[in-house]
């Protein structure tokens, strides 16, 4: 009868231990991280007040900032921003119109992500391409990227840790607006997608382009760099070498996200089943005890 108690005690705490380890086991972020909503709130942190006009140009952004730009109506706006493995990103751009009497009919917006490879990433979900009507006041444009990876073959095209470019644009406009005034803010916040996403794999080196330009012969006489035609830097090494704008590094560091969900995925695993090796064994072993001497058959 003991015997009995103690098994059915023991199945409760069994019982209990896994429903725990379940709910350890479901990540936490797993129902809100293909919700765009659900991305993190951007901080009041001021970031840049300008934009760059080209790829070289491109003025660094980090998560969590917001950069404006003032600029003309057919332009080309480009910041830069970086993007760890595990992150996804969502990048979010508003754009503020002339006021309607300057302008002579409607337009077609756009944004654009690439990669530090210059590869163009697609959009998973989110309003990338956006037409505005002749009295529309402001255009949002929104485009929730795939997760960053840690690694991947050669020959895909997944996200990848490193510099993550965004292009603002027009896409369609009169040549009458051509040139009016327009405001620009962009922002970009990311979530966590969790240990779902990890991999064996890790890269030497984020993809940040022009790592190999700024890592050459520094000056000899502490000479200053100077500025090409095309924005970028021209090292005062006797080289033509324009140096690539390298973005803006996550404040923590690259890769420095090492904790996962799989951490307890391991702990969880590994509690249950001790759990179920000691109540395997308390099944298996008995009462323990041996009939004295001359004791007659239990009823």
């Amino acid at each position: 009868m003991r015997d009995h108690l103690r098994r059915v005690r023991f199945g409760r705490v069994l019982t209990a231990a896994l429903v725990t380890g379940f709910a350890l086991l479901v990540p936490a972020g797993a129902a809100s991280a293909d919700d765009p909503s659900s991305s993190a709130t951007p901080s009041e942190d001021s970031g840049p007040t300008e934009a760059g006009t080209t790829f070289r140009t491109a003025t660094p952004l980090q998560q969590e900032q917001r950069g404006t730009a003032q600029a003309s109506a057919g332009d080309y706006l480009y910041w830069v921003f970086p993007a760890d493995a595990g992150q996804r990103p969502t990048v979010r751009a508003t754009v503020t119109l002339p006021t309607e009497t300057a302008r002579q009919g409607g337009s077609t917006w756009q944004i654009d992500v690439y990669d530090g490879l210059r590869r163009r990433q697609a959009c998973m979900y989110g309003h990338q391409t956006v037409k505005a009507a002749a009295d529309a006041a402001t255009v949002r444009l929104d485009c929730v990227l795939r997760t960053v990876r840690a690694w991947s073959e050669p020959w895909a095209n997944d996200p990848l840790a490193g510099s993550y470019y965004v292009r603002l644009t027009v896409l369609d406009l009169k040549e009458t607006d051509l040139g009016l005034p327009v405001g620009a803010e962009l922002e970009v916040t990311s979530t966590d997608s969790g240990g779902a996403y990890d991999v064996d794999g890790m890269l030497a080196e984020p993809l940040v382009p022009g790592v190999s330009a700024v890592s050459g012969p520094a000056p000899v006489d502490g000479g200053a760099s100077a500025t090409t035609s095309d924005g970028g830097e021209t090292p005062d090494d006797g080289s033509d070498r324009p140096r690539v704008t390298l973005g803006a590094e996550p404040d923590d560091g690259w890769s420095s996200g090492w904790w996962t969900d799989r951490w307890l995925w391991t702990a969880a695993g590994g509690v249950l089943a001790a759990l179920a090796g000691v109540f395997g064994y308390s099944l298996t072993r008995g009462s323990g005890r041996r009939p004295g001497p001359g004791a007659g058959p239990g009823i």
